[in-house]
């Protein structure tokens, strides 16, 4: 069976999601962060040499990187689901929004949680991630105006990956300015899904310092 590996405040709070709307079984094993220093405990080190999560286990074998995981549970679970056809330009869009995730808008959000962190801020530093982010935001607001969701107007994993931007990105800014992204974010919340991998995975969005 399917065993995601949830670390508390993290990423895997996504994988849950995608299995609880795909309705497909699996194992969900909590790990809590260190209070101090926001790492991952131990035993996550002993699953995967990186030590980080989202993690999951199947068919013997242990995998990292939440887009990767993302597309693993789709292509072996989905049965097509949550995702256009193959040969569509929208299953190119979808690759561009799930690519764009982790590569590009999760970036400036990292780097404000480590300057947090280590105190290593300065107002020039926070100036620049502050616009980086708000260049994000930007586009996804441009991108859901007169959408509902962010793929052919239909709910894909897309809607999944990058609405844990728009949530964690809440912790740093204001999003009154971007009345798009808080309807979506209204619209992905309210799903049954979302609710059910909230009380089995906790808050959606990364740990704050």
């Amino acid at each position: 069976m399917l065993t995601i590996h949830h670390l508390s405040y993290s990423r895997s709070q996504k994988i849950i999601w995608l299995a609880e709307e795909l309705e497909i079984p699996y194992e969900l094993k909590l790990y809590m962060r260190d209070p101090q220093t926001l790492s991952a405990p131990p035993e996550m080190k002993a699953l995967h040499p990186l030590g980080t999560s989202p993690l999951i286990s199947d068919k013997g074998q242990t995998y990292s990187e939440t887009g990767a995981i993302l597309d693993y549970i789709l292509r072996h679970y989905g049965e097509g689901k949550l995702q256009p056809p193959a040969d569509s330009q929208d299953f190119d869009k979808l690759m561009e929004w799930m690519h764009y995730a982790e590569g590009s808008a999760m970036l400036p959000i990292l780097m404000m949680i480590y300057s947090n962190y280590t105190g290593a801020k300065s107002d020039t530093l926070t100036g620049m991630l502050q616009a980086q982010l708000g260049k994000h935001l930007g586009f996804m607001e441009s991108a859901l105006a007169g959408n509902d969701y962010l793929v052919g107007n239909t709910f894909s994993a897309a809607d999944i990956h990058v609405s844990f931007v728009a949530q964690t990105a809440k912790q740093y800014t204001s999003l009154d300015s971007y009345p798009n992204i808080l309807a979506w974010l209204d619209r992905l919340e309210a799903r049954p899904a979302f609710k059910r991998a909230e009380e089995k995975g906790g808050y959606f969005g990364a740990a704050k310092p």
